[in-house]
């Protein structure tokens, strides 16, 4: 809801790191690929309820995912990493509720599943669009920079995160959290499928 107004903010802070990385020969999808692998992590060390270290992992999968842009920038994007780092992040966003799932099955598993299914619900719709806008030969006004055509709504990447956060702080408030969110996500999905019905009606 609120990544467009961050964004410019985050690309300030990023862009020195991003060059200095850039001008050592570090290059984006590295990054990606990286930042994944850390936030994958950070779902196991949940798994094993070392939540503290989950949170770490969170955040320098958030520090990786902004790095990786801030490279891009400077060595010029690709496709390749704009497919990267949006299936990438769909891989994060799903593994990291599951680990608080395996932590404590018994109360976790259904609400993970409902917050996992809503991701699906919100991911789907954001993707369809993508791809039709792409034919359409649209453009996102507010992510000019964004390898895809990026739809916005009322869970985005801030919210996914402070999310993840909160369960990170408070683990056994995941199952109210996880509905909580869930329904947002939910919602965010819903508006993105009426999103394309109006905006791709008529031929």
């Amino acid at each position: 809801m609120i990544d467009a107004a961050l964004l410019p903010v985050q690309r300030r802070l990023l862009a020195p790191p991003g060059q200095w990385l850039a001008a050592r020969g570090v290059r984006a999808d590295q990054l990606t690929v990286a930042g994944c692998l850390v936030g994958l992590a950070g779902a196991g060390a949940a798994a094993f309820g070392l939540f503290g270290l989950a949170l770490l992992c969170l955040a320098l999968n958030r520090l990786a995912d902004g790095l990786d842009g801030a490279v891009a920038r400077v060595t010029g994007p690709t496709d390749r990493g704009a497919f990267l780092d949006i299936a990438l992040d769909f891989v994060f966003y799903a593994a990291f509720p599951l680990g608080f799932v395996l932590a404590d099955p018994a109360a976790n598993a259904v609400p993970g599943a409902v917050l996992i299914t809503s991701f699906v619900l919100s991911g789907t719709s954001f993707l369809a669009f993508a791809v039709v806008a792409a034919k359409r030969g649209m453009a996102a006004e507010d992510y000019p920079m964004k390898g895809i055509y990026y739809l916005g709504g009322l869970t985005e990447g801030f919210e996914t995160i402070a999310v993840f956060a909160l369960f990170s702080l408070f683990p056994g408030a995941f199952p109210p959290l996880a509905y909580t969110f869930a329904a947002a996500a939910a919602l965010t999905g819903l508006t993105r499928y009426a999103a394309g019905w109006h905006a791709f009606g008529g031929r």
